[in-house]
């Protein structure tokens, strides 16, 4: 993984002040430096300025960038960021088509696939990714996002100019491009946020190409189109056969990513997903003679003041060491100390350049950056509870009925800490309402569904586009701020192309959450693993945590010149920290309680301080 920047003009010819745009260049990938701290470069061709910060996974000595190759008298020019799991493949395919490689790197397969068959490259890859390529041939850069956005890629317009980059910090380092708010990143920081709507940057004029996108930028313009998605048609298959296909499919995408020439780990949690990810990778290793590395997560204090919620039936320390044991992996237990959960908000904030999960981010990044000592690559278990319908809401009542995101039903404690003036001109619940709605008339409609069916798999689909577009933006921001790449398998395109259409009695057969899941699992997972219930990501129980929240927030109300309170009412938020704090009632998902409403305004605050945010 790494960190790519680039700036694109037909006007201007760049080879003539060489110099200066290497070191604008230069300059925007050292704001995102964490992304790949191994080595870095520019490349300057007449109309095209690529620049990256590069993390060393494969072939750590010939995958360096922006690689550059000549066909034909024409020159072009990648800076790629991800993994592309079915390299080999595109490979064979371009060596019987002529071509030879000096590399073992996915940088150079990638490229001459995009040489050789142009803008339909896309079709053939299999990962994770988001890349520029400077095409001499036909005077244009192609820019693409992988089907997911598990890689991200943000940009603007300037000047004529347009600049992309991996993080947005990065566009802030281009001349005249400025952190500004205008009303629609207000709605989306206050009434979407910590998701956010795909295509939206937040800060006013940037942009983000939404996944499954690739943008063509020419003297004509830029040109977006979308070059895969979802597709919903009747089932075909029957349950065994169901059961068989989910388990050569999940295998193989795990199998796949197991490839590094660095040292790789998984994160175990103990749950399904992140079990079966182990069982597989334990596996594989054992057959080489190596042992698998593993790592859970926890918090100081939690063994004394967990409590079973319906979020979270029972604790993952319970689980971990009965996975450890039947797979034998060489295995670490984090835990991450209670002043981290506040001393990294600001950090968490600025690696991520927007508010987000609070102490949940906080702990991510102390988490990684512990994982980073010994490992470069891990696999984890995101993205299948949007796919399986692992989530509550997949089954209540409540979210079939209510025509909202079932995240995040209601905008009452948001719209309760705003100004007066503020709540008017924003109109929180329009806002959310509007982007609801626009979202559903995207979701692909198959007509064999019946009433309910069509509405799971609107869930589906919001929760796809939105929900897991969130997890995975936290993971890729903390997880590269530390220098490690994280995979995830359950993202493989042709298991969610798949599952997509699965019936939901075969997926919840017997009223059993992810049961398809769990039944290709059999054999794979001891039964107690594979039958135990849902779990997510940990969070801190620790009153402490509260505790320190309120009284980092108390400091900052306090100073009359916190940017926080030209948008928020003071005395509202007073009240809201002086008041009983109802863990079991999440304003967001199914952590995010008036702790991590609190530890949201902080981050609030330091975007508005650290990035010096002008209102608009």
């Amino acid at each position: 993984m790494c960190g790519i920047c680039g700036f694109i003009d037909f006007r201007d010819n760049f080879v003539q002040n060489e110099a200066r745009h290497t070191k604008t260049a230069m300059k925007m990938a050292d704001s995102i430096r964490h992304r790949g701290p191994d080595a870095d470069g520019a490349y300057i061709s007449e109309h095209a300025a690529f620049s990256h910060a590069r993390l060393a996974v494969i072939d750590p000595e010939g995958g360096k960038q922006p690689m550059k190759r000549t066909v034909c008298g024409h020159e072009f020019a990648v800076t790629y960021n991800g993994e592309l799991y079915n390299t080999q493949e595109i490979r064979d395919i371009l060596e019987d088509c002529g071509y030879t490689f000096t590399t073992t790197s996915d940088t150079e397969v990638l490229l001459y696939a995009y040489i050789h068959f142009g803008r339909r490259c896309v079709d053939m890859l299999n990962g994770i990714y988001a890349f520029a390529i400077w095409d001499s041939m036909r005077q244009e850069v192609f820019l693409c996002r992988d089907r997911f956005g598990v890689k991200p890629l943000f940009y603007t317009e300037v000047d004529g100019k347009t600049v992309f980059a991996s993080e947005i910090k990065a566009l802030f380092e281009y001349p005249g491009i400025e952190p500004k708010l205008d009303k629609t990143g207000l709605c989306e920081l206050f009434a979407m946020s910590p998701a956010r709507t795909q295509g939206e940057g937040v800060f006013a004029g940037i942009r983000e190409l939404r996944p499954a996108r690739y943008a063509v930028i020419s003297r004509a313009g830029m040109k977006i189109v979308k070059y895969w998605e979802l597709k919903s048609h009747a089932h075909g298959e029957g349950y065994e056969d169901t059961v068989r296909t989910v388990r050569r499919l999940v295998v193989d995408a795990i199998r796949r990513q197991l490839i590094s020439d660095v040292p790789i780990a998984t994160f175990l949690s103990g749950g399904l997903d992140s079990s079966i990810i182990t069982a597989v990778a334990a596996g594989d290793m054992a057959e080489k003679g190596e042992t698998l590395s593993t790592y859970s997560f926890d918090y100081e204090g939690n063994s004394k003041y967990f409590k079973a919620s319906k979020f979270q039936p029972d604790p993952d320390s319970m689980w971990v060491p009965r996975m450890v044991d039947e797979f034998k992996t060489d295995h670490t237990n984090l835990v991450c100390p209670n002043s981290a959960l506040t001393d990294l908000l600001e950090e968490a904030l600025l690696k991520k350049d927007l508010p987000g999960m609070a102490d949940v981010d906080a702990s991510l990044l102390y988490y990684c950056r512990e994982v980073k000592k010994r490992h470069t690559v891990v696999l984890s278990g995101e993205c299948s509870d949007e796919i399986f319908g692992g989530y509550p809401w997949f089954r209540d009542k409540k979210a079939f009925e209510t025509p909202a995101f079932p995240w995040c039903y209601d905008q009452t404690l948001r719209n309760s800490i705003l100004r007066g003036s503020v709540r008017e001109s924003l109109d929180l619940e329009g806002y959310s309402r509007m982007r609801y709605e626009e979202s559903l008339r995207e979701v692909p409609v198959y007509e064999g569904d019946s009433p309910e069916e069509k509405r799971r798999r609107e869930i589906s689909y919001l929760n796809i586009n939105w929900f897991m577009t969130n997890l995975l933006d936290r993971k890729d921001r903390m997880s590269m701020a530390s220098g490690l790449e994280v995979r995830v398998p359950f993202c493989d395109h042709r298991l969610v192309e798949y599952v997509w259409n699965i019936p939901w009695e075969m997926k919840n057969k017997n009223n059993v959450s992810k049961n398809i899941l769990r039944e290709a699992a059999f054999g794979i997972l001891p039964e107690d693993v594979r039958l135990r219930r849902k779990s997510p990501f940990p969070k801190t129980h620790n009153p402490h945590y509260e505790a320190a929240v309120k009284a980092m927030l108390a400091d900052t109300l306090a100073d009359s010149n916190a940017p926080i309170l030209t948008l928020c009412d003071k005395s509202k938020i007073e009240k809201i920290m002086q008041g009983e704090f109802d863990y079991g009632k999440p304003f967001f998902g199914q952590l995010m309680a008036l702790p991590q409403f609190l530890g949201y305004i902080l981050q609030l605050n330091f975007l508005l301080k650290d990035y010096h945010v002008m209102i608009i």
